[in-house]
């Protein structure tokens, strides 16, 4: 199994950006999928998750309104779109699966069944 995330780069603030995380070695379709970040210097964090069977999103509080999760499971692929970036958004992106879990239960990142690589996105000021 593996999640490869991809699209980030370099941004200048209050700039868009999209992320995508395409699956191999199995179908996400039963899998609750998110999306998390670890800033340097500090700790991974929960940034959002949409759930496998009804599309229930969930973001953190500091990237609603900004950031959108979608899921396209004929393309086996997760997205998170990013809008109005700031320079707290910079961060490694990592995508994460569970499966048949609830959209809020994927902020208990130790229950998570695989995780992406994760893709850099910086925000410049």
């Amino acid at each position: 199994v593996q999640l490869q995330a991809s699209g980030g780069g370099l941004v200048q603030a209050g700039g868009s950006m999209r992320l995508s995380c395409a699956a191999s070695g199995v179908a996400l379709v039963t899998y609750t999928m998110g999306w998390f970040r670890q800033a340097p210097g500090k700790e991974r964090e929960f940034v959002s998750a949409i759930s496998w069977s009804r599309g229930a999103t969930v973001y953190q509080d500091s990237v609603k309104g900004r950031f959108t999760i979608s899921r396209d499971n004929a393309k086996n692929t997760v997205y998170l779109q990013m809008i109005s970036l700031k320079p707290e958004d910079t961060a490694i992106y990592y995508c994460a699966a569970r499966r048949f879990a609830t959209a809020q239960a994927m902020s208990d990142m130790t229950t998570i069944d695989y995780w992406g690589q994760g893709t850099l996105v910086t925000v410049s000021s």
